[in-house]
């Protein structure tokens, strides 16, 4: 697929920090590579991106989003094929819906030239950085936030848009456990739950880390008005496999729609699996626990991928999932997803972006 053609100006690092990687030991989101890309947008229109040594930012202590909260985000990855060379898994739905998430936080659109051709550019200078480890990849973050030096509650005129990259192995070594909550809500209709706006992590931090005291990893969240369908786990949409189906919730402006969900239902439907995009309550979850039709339940996103669930507690209830080698659907779906992002097998579907 070709792009619009953007000669960003670089200044290169004088020492890379590759070194201090340690490829065997790689965390998730604790290096950063040696480039960032930055864009500036003011007085209407986008300026001259430029990529520059990462480093920090200088701002006013009145810059917007620090008080308003007017912060945008995407989570993109780049893997390595069979022969060396960095492919981007999906980068233009990411665009897609980051310009989603831009214009319910009044925000200008990001160009796809900035967006896609700075990626690009980015990846190929950071290409060492770029693990090729199974399960590793470099996790790419474009951000945008509002920089009006401003106090004061308006939409923003000027804003910084951003891409830092940084190695990534797995982000859950094991299975995990659910919390499902039914007191703290995530979103309701008509507000930003359906963005990938700062906002939305930052309100789930006192829930997550009374339930991480509570010896769980993440939380499942329900609906605001009967507390019982449920949503998104944490940062990733969430999938059941309840006899010989397979249920995720539907996508409504209380949850967003994932990358890593769409690719999800597409590889299964063709696999010959029954796929519904439907309301799912809780309480239909634990009845086919207790009938034993509840075989496997599992997260997607991009940071994620494919992330097993080991067991759900709700109120008091516990539902403990079959051993995770019993399992069929997210075993192969795991297996399929990684053979297309690191371009071990043909991309019938368009979804490889090859740098």
């Amino acid at each position: 697929m070709s792009i619009p053609v953007l000669d960003i100006p670089v200044k290169k690092i004088e020492n890379s920090r590759i070194n201090e990687l340690n490829p065997a030991n790689i965390q998730f989101g604790k290096h950063y590579s040696d480039h960032m890309l930055i864009a500036r947008y003011e007085d209407g229109e986008w300026k001259q991106p430029e990529i520059v040594p990462f480093s920090n930012l200088s701002l006013s202590p009145a810059t917007t989003f620090m008080h308003y909260g007017q912060a945008i985000f995407e989570g993109v990855k780049a893997y390595k094929d069979p022969n060396g060379d960095p492919v981007i898994f999906r980068p233009y739905d990411n665009l897609k819906r980051m310009n989603i998430s831009a214009e319910r936080m009044a925000m200008p659109s990001v160009p796809e030239e900035i967006f896609i051709g700075g990626m690009k550019q980015l990846v190929d200078l950071d290409r060492d950085w770029v693990p090729s480890g199974e399960g590793t990849s470099l996790y790419i973050r474009p951000f945008m936030v509002a920089v009006d030096e401003f106090i004061g509650v308006k939409p923003a005129e000027k804003f910084l848009f951003m891409i830092i990259t940084s190695p990534a192995g797995p982000y859950y070594s094991k299975p995990v456990s659910i919390y499902v909550h039914d007191k703290y809500v995530r979103a309701f209709p008509g507000g930003i739950g359906y963005t990938k706006a700062a906002g939305n992590y930052g309100m789930s931090m006192y829930p997550m880390f009374q339930v991480r005291k509570m010896g769980y990893d993440q939380i499942l969240w329900t609906d605001g008005f009967e507390h019982k369908y449920v949503q998104e786990i944490g940062t990733m949409n969430v999938f059941f496999v309840i006899g010989d189906k397979i249920i995720t919730p539907n996508i409504t402006e209380t949850i967003l729609a994932g990358i890593t969900r769409d690719s999800t239902i597409t590889l299964l439907r063709e696999q010959g699996w029954t796929v519904e995009e439907r309301p799912l309550s809780i309480d239909e979850i634990e009845a086919a626990y207790k009938e034993g039709q509840l075989r496997e339940a599992f997260g997607t996103g991009t940071a994620a991928s494919v992330a097993p669930i080991a067991r759900l507690t709700y109120h008091d209830d516990e539902m403990v999932l079959p051993p995770l080698e019993e399992w069929k659907v997210a075993n192969w779906l795991k297996d399929e997803l990684a053979a297309i992002r690191y371009a071990r097998k043909e991309d019938t579907h368009g979804w490889i972006f090859r740098v």
